[in-house]
Parts: C-alpha cells; sequence; structure tokens
C-alpha cells in the first residue's frame, strides 16, 4: 500500500467494513464498520453534549472497547482526550479532571467517578452512524509529573486538518523507526491504555488496518497464548515484562509458537542488556526499542540488527529530530562523554497545561531535556548512564518520590522521610521509604503497617512503597534541600556492605 495515499483507519472501515478491528478481553470481536459506526455515534454524542474543537474529554476507562472508542471518537473531531489511570485515588483522579477542565467524563462501570458518563452506550443512543461534519484531528493529551510530583497535561497543538492528512506522516514515522507497515497486522496490547505508549500504538495499529487484540491484564502465559492464538504480528511491551516471561520454565515457554512475530518495540524503562540478548535468543531478532518521553516521544530508536552490534543502546536519533548532549554549562559535549540529553524536533512544540513556568524549566531555547544522562557515540548512538536523578521507574511506570514523600508526611508520626528506587532484578526499580520519625515514636512493623494504611486513600497502591527503614537523620544541605542521591548511595552502600 502506498503510504502516501494511506487513508487511516476511518476510511479504511468504510472500505472494509468486515475487517476485524477489536478483539476485546473477554475474546469478543469488533469488526472495524461495527467500530466506526460506534466512534462516529460517539462522536455526535460528544458534539450534542457541547464538546467543541479544542475542548477537553477524559477517560478513566480500564482496557477495552470504550477506550478505543474513545480514542478514536475525539480524534476525528478536533478534542484534547485526556486518559486518566483508573487505579489512582478518587482525590488524584478529581484533581486531573479538574486541571484539564475536562468536560465530559467518561468511566467503567467498575469504577464510577461522579457525574460521569457510564461507557459509551449512552454517548452513543439515538445518534447517527454517519460521519460528522467538519471533521478535524484531535490529540490525546497525557498526564505527566516530570520529576515534581505534580501531574500537568502534555498539551500540542492541533493540527487543524482531517485526520485523513496526519495518519501517512505517523505510518512514514513508524515505518522508519520500527519496520510497522500498513495492511494485514495484529498488534497486542499488554498494558494499560492511560499510557501513552500502549494508547498511541492502539491509535497506529487502527490506523495502518491492524487488529487489535487487548490481554486482560499481563500475565506472561497468558501473553503467549494470545500471540499463538491470533498469529500476532506486532505487540508494545516493557522490559519488566520480558523479565518475567523469561522466567517462565523451558517446557512452557517451548510450548507456544511465537513465530508470527515480527515487531515487539519495548520503551519506559531501560532493559539489561541479558535480559534483551535472552529475549532475542528465545523470540528471533524482533525487539525495536525507541527512547524518549510523553514530551518528546520517540527521540531516538534502534533495530534488532542494530542492538545486536551495539548492545546497549537505545539507538539513533529519529528522523525530523535533532539531538545533542550538554554539559552542565549548556557546552555541546564530544562524543563518549555523558551529560544531559537534549532533543528537539520539527513536529511541534509542546506545553505543560498551565503551567508556563514548567514548560521553560524544561526548556534550553527550542531544546528540551528528558532529564537523563547519557553520552553518544562516534556513530550517533545514544548509550543512558542513568535516569533523571530523582525518577522512579518501576515495571516501567513513573513513580515520582515528591508525590509519595508529601502522602508519608501527612502522617503525624513522620518528621522527615526520603523516598527513593533501588534497583530490583524484575521491576527495574523498587520504591523506598527512608523515614525519620518524631522523636520518641516507636519503630517497627505496627509502625511500618500504620503508615502504609495511611498512604492508601492518598497515593495509588503502585507508587506505594515497598520497603519502608527508619533512620535517625536524613542529610539535607545548608538550605534545607534533601539530597537524594547522598540517601540512595548510602543506601545502596549499606546493603552491600551488609551482604559481604
Amino acid at each position: 500500500m502506498d503510504i502516501d495515499g494511506l487513508p487511516g483507519f476511518y476510511a479504511i472501515a468504510a472500505a472494509d467494513p468486515d475487517r476485524l478491528a477489536v478483539i476485546d478481553t473477554d475474546g469478543s470481536a469488533t469488526t472495524y464498520g461495527e467500530l466506526l459506526a460506534r466512534v462516529n455515534q460517539v462522536s455526535h454524542g460528544l458534539r450534542a453534549r457541547g464538546a467543541g474543537t479544542g475542548d477537553v474529554v477524559a477517560g478513566v476507562l480500564p482496557n477495552g472497547l470504550d477506550a478505543v472508542v474513545m480514542l478514536m471518537a475525539t480524534a476525528q473531531i478536533g478534542l484534547y482526550y485526556v486518559p486518566v489511570n483508573w487505579h489512582l485515588t478518587p482525590s488524584e483522579i478529581a484533581y486531573i479532571l479538574g486541571d484539564c477542565d475536562a468536560k465530559i467524563v467518561v468511566t467503567g462501570e467498575a469504577n464510577p467517578v461522579p457525574g460521569a458518563e457510564v461507557g459509551t452506550r449512552g454517548l452513543a443512543a439515538g445518534q447517527p452512524v454517519t460521519p460528522p461534519g467538519d471533521r478535524t484531528c484531535g490529540a490525546a493529551m497525557w498526564y505527566t509529573s516530570g520529576t515534581t510530583g505534580v501531574p500537568k497535561g502534555v498539551q500540542r497543538p492541533l493540527p487543524g486538518v482531517p485526520p485523513e492528512a496526519v495518519a501517512p506522516l505517523h505510518a512514514r514515522f513508524l515505518g522508519h523507526i520500527v519496520d510497522l507497515a500498513p495492511g494485514p497486522g495484529v498488534h497486542l496490547v499488554t498494558a494499560p491504555m492511560y499510557h501513552s505508549a500502549p494508547c498511541a500504538h492502539t491509535h497506529f495499529a487502527l490506523n495502518l488496518g491492524h487488529t487489535v487484540v487487548i490481554a486482560p491484564k499481563f500475565e506472561p502465559e497468558t501473553v503467549l497464548e494470545l500471540i499463538q492464538r491470533h498469529r500476532v504480528t506486532n505487540a508494545l511491551m516493557v522490559p519488566t515484562m520480558f523479565h518475567r516471561m523469561l522466567q517462565l520454565p523451558a517446557e512452557v515457554r517451548a510450548a507456544y509458537d511465537v513465530s508470527s512475530l515480527r515487531q515487539v518495540i519495548h520503551t519506559a524503562a531501560p532493559c539489561p542488556v541479558a535480559v534483551k540478548q535472552a529475549m532475542m535468543e528465545w523470540w528471533g531478532p524482533v525487539l525495536y526499542e525507541y527512547y524518549g518521553s510523553t514530551e518528546s516521544t520517540a527521540a531516538f530508536a534502534v533495530k534488532p540488527r542494530e542492538w545486536l552490534d551495539r548492545p546497549g543502546t537505545v539507538g539513533r536519533v529519529s528522523p525530523m529530530f535533532e539531538a545533542c548532549v550538554l554539559d552542565e554549562d549548556g557546552k555541546e559535549l564530544p562524543p563518549g562523554e555523558p551529560g544531559l540529553v537534549y532533543v528537539k524536533s520539527s513536529m511541534g512544540t509542546f506545553e505543560y497545561r498551565k503551567d508556563p513556568e514548567k514548560t521553560a524549566a524544561s526548556m534550553r531555547g527550542e531544546w528540551y531535556t528528558p532529564g537523563d544522562i547519557g553520552y553518544l557515540d562516534a556513530d550517533g548512538y545514544l548509550f543512558l548512564c542513568d535516569r533523571r536523578t530523582d525518577l522512579i521507574v518501576s515495571g516501567g511506570v513513573n513513580i515520582y518520590p515528591a508525590e509519595v514523600e508529601a502522602a508519608l508526611l501527612e502522617h503525624p508520626a513522620v518528621a522527615d522521610v526520603a523516598v527513593i528506587g533501588v534497583p530490583d532484578e524484575e521491576w527495574g526499580h523498587s520504591v523506598v521509604a527512608l523515614v525519620q520519625p518524631v522523636p520518641g515514636v516507636e519503630t517497627g512493623p505496627a509502625l511500618t503497617a500504620a503508615l502504609l494504611e495511611h498512604c492508601a486513600p492518598r497515593i495509588a497502591r503502585f507508587k506505594q512503597p515497598r520497603t519502608v527503614e527508619y533512620r535517625e537523620r536524613l542529610p539535607r544541605t545548608p538550605a534545607g534541600k534533601l539530597s537524594r542521591a547522598r540517601v540512595r548511595e548510602d543506601y545502596l552502600a549499606e546493603k552491600t556492605s551488609s551482604s559481604l
């Protein structure tokens, strides 16, 4: 198929309505024609409720058909769509919905939100299945906290063109960095669609004409069974998933046919070299990687054969991007010298919604930094040395220490606290809270249980500490700033010493 003439989801569905579009978590199937009819009805329904170009609509939805419908409906009527993590506490969800000024909220039956539509049926009811008028491209707006612990929406200007004008650009970009192509294909969704990459790749798959298979949740053997049953050709995963699949007994791994796989794309967290090598020994040279962030998208990419020649690299700069590595004074560093990674894209700018100061702080002129330290080799391949200083990445998910610390500091027994990420073989990093108790407070299992109980209504479970330890005093600078780097170094040194 000619990329420049790629019609995208809406035209594919109209021309080939019997093509299989989505296989849901319960195994039910929806064709392209059926999906387009629901998408059009929901587009009309959103407009009937007053949502106009540039407005924000949010979805607090688990993975499934409704999440797909909302993504594709907002994308053709010029709306910003905010997918919200439904594992968050009610107060965390309320903050995001208020900050983004969501005009309409759609939620699932299992996680109701006051005043929200439950599912998409109500929006679709009584609406025509024909395309809405004045179709114009919308955009997803994902919320991210950077390193501040205060979530902000990453907002890009709407392109002001029909979605069919954007589909070829995406297809050309994906074809270059991960060899995805329009036509027959089966994409497996293994991670929550409230995260940027799984959500975006679902959108891409439908614009390429692929079938989207949604796993009920990530379980290693379930994923292998789905790959075999549906002859999956491409999927998006995070390194933690690879680690868990490699822990399966050899006879279980050998029992499933994964020969249909062509592209298994991974992102979100560094992948240990040994894990990636073991996966390619099992699945063949099908692991593609890209590195970036919600703000910078896929700024670097590396294909399997390239990576095997340079184990550990996250790739070379992607098309329409420029990159450099700068020292603390903003001076460009030569190959091999580590510094802060900066990228610049001709694909357009972004801003943090309602936060120009945060937007400005993340930029150096036109250049944006994801906050990671790395170096470029002589051929322009990027190698990362460490994640940004404070950010914890566990299972491919960002966890922000300041947010966890703020929750713990609300407990009357806590005088001071430092939250750090420590290496974890399965998850990449594990959340550890080092607590300085108020004088006279007895430490031990009872206090730990009380602190975790205190966190439960304040922060989502995946953010809560897996380990709580106690310290008489935490290091702070003369200005009162907590040095997490020093805390982390001391903690790891202590653990290393005790294990000798």
